[in-house]
């Protein structure tokens, strides 16, 4: 008995993408780069995304290829969830694990395929000499002189395409004044964070965004004085929630209130980061402190916000469960996909919701406090930071709010 068309359609998919062939699936052209919008970032090379811009897909995404992996299983409900899944648009990661023309030409390649494809990438620049804080994630160049030609490599590969760039997850919210690292290393970052924004920023099609954490991590005054300090007046804006869980609304609340102070942080004779109304204040009250410090036509920093996993929110565990640190941020258990990636956010300052996180790569192997090495959430151990997990993948899709759909302008027509 065949499967009914939808299945049949999905399975298709799940085929077509795995083997690579999804970019000769026509879709609608992205338009052309632009100059400064209103209400965009101060700088000059101040670059927006037009609400119809289209991602792209990679056909040859880890999910695609778990598609594949459950058809072959005779998984079809596994397989029409990860079709699903890798219909829709996710960042390209640049770790820094090849060589400067490595790099030049990978990046040149993702070029060449979202080309094709009429698409626009959205890529993860991840390098940065002591990145994480040297935990999970740890690495990154090895000083300033190799991270500088790190980024030149990847600008060049990037050539004359409009681009999304997100420049070093947790490179400001955890940079090294806030695990233990000294002046000169904290001056260091700021430096090369600066450095690699003016880089970037040569490249004509280049949208670029710093790293701002999220809503429950730094205050609004800290957070927004790490960006001026880090050279955000050069960018686009920049991004929240990256392999984190907090809800739109909450990201969306805090972005403004990040943007706003950065902009009286940088044009406010003697402001200081610790008078800026934050996210701990009455909503009211934010407002009313901002309107009046804040001219309505101000040019502000915009953001995108890491919808790839927030579907579910944060995640909280059973008072007294835990004795030591949950890691609610390390692979939460019954988390899901949240909001689309669109550029079509209906909010002047949200440029775009994009999944930048991997949904279905692990953040860790987190222990909860407890002897380990297993998490007792799982009952396992959980995979390296970035090592694909089939099961995660699954539950992601499971919980998706909204319920996961197929991105329409992939499907087979029939």
């Amino acid at each position: 008995m065949r499967p009914p068309r939808p299945v049949r359609a999905a399975l298709s998919l799940a085929v077509l993408l795995a083997a690579g062939l999804a970019a000769a699936v026509p879709v609608q052209a992205a338009p052309a780069a632009s100059g400064s919008a209103s209400g965009s970032a101060s700088g000059s090379a101040a670059r927006t995304l037009a609400p119809d811009t289209r991602f792209y897909v990679d056909p040859a995404s880890k999910a695609a290829q778990q598609a594949l992996t459950d058809l072959k299983a005779h998984d079809l409900d596994g397989a029409l969830a990860m079709a699903r899944l890798a219909s829709w648009p996710v960042a390209q990661w640049f770790n820094g694990t090849a060589t400067p023309q490595e790099t030049t030409d990978a990046m040149a390649a993702l070029q060449a395929k979202a080309a094709k494809a009429h698409q626009v990438p959205v890529t993860v620049a991840y390098n940065v000499p002591g990145r994480d804080c040297s935990q999970y994630s740890a690495g990154g160049a090895s000083n300033s002189a190799e991270y500088a030609a790190w980024i030149d490599a990847l600008a060049r590969g990037i050539g004359d395409r409009r681009t999304v760039v997100i420049l070093e997850p947790d490179g400001l919210a955890l940079s090294p004044a806030f695990c233990g690292g000294t002046a000169a290393q904290q001056q260091d970052r700021l430096a090369e964070i600066s450095a690699a924004v003016r880089r970037l920023e040569q490249q004509p099609g280049a949208v670029v965004y710093l790293d701002s954490g999220h809503s429950s991590w730094q205050n609004v005054g800290t957070q927004a004085q790490l960006l001026v300090d880090a050279g955000v007046a050069d960018a686009q804006g920049f991004f929240l929630n990256v392999s984190n869980y907090q809800t739109d609304a909450a990201l969306a609340r805090y972005g403004t209130l990040v943007s706003q102070c950065v902009w009286y942080l940088r044009n406010t004779p003697g402001a200081t980061a610790d008078s800026c109304a934050n996210q701990y204040w009455p909503a009211a009250d934010a407002d009313a402190w901002y309107a009046a410090r804040v001219p309505a036509d101000a040019k502000l920093p915009h953001f995108v916000i890491d919808s790839s996993r927030n579907g579910q929110g944060p995640w909280t565990p059973e008072p007294g469960k835990y004795t030591g640190d949950p890691q609610t941020w390390c692979n939460p258990p019954a988390r899901g996909l949240g909001t689309r990636p669109t550029a079509d956010t209906g909010r002047p300052l949200l440029d775009a919701f994009l999944w930048i996180k991997v949904p279905g790569e692990s953040d860790g192997s987190c222990t909860r406090g407890t002897a380990g090495p297993a998490d007792p959430e799982y009952g396992s151990v959980d995979p390296i930071a970035g090592g694909w997990w089939p099961a995660q993948a699954h539950s992601l899709a499971a919980n998706a709010a909204p319920k996961l759909g197929f991105n329409t302008g992939l499907l087979p027509q029939h």
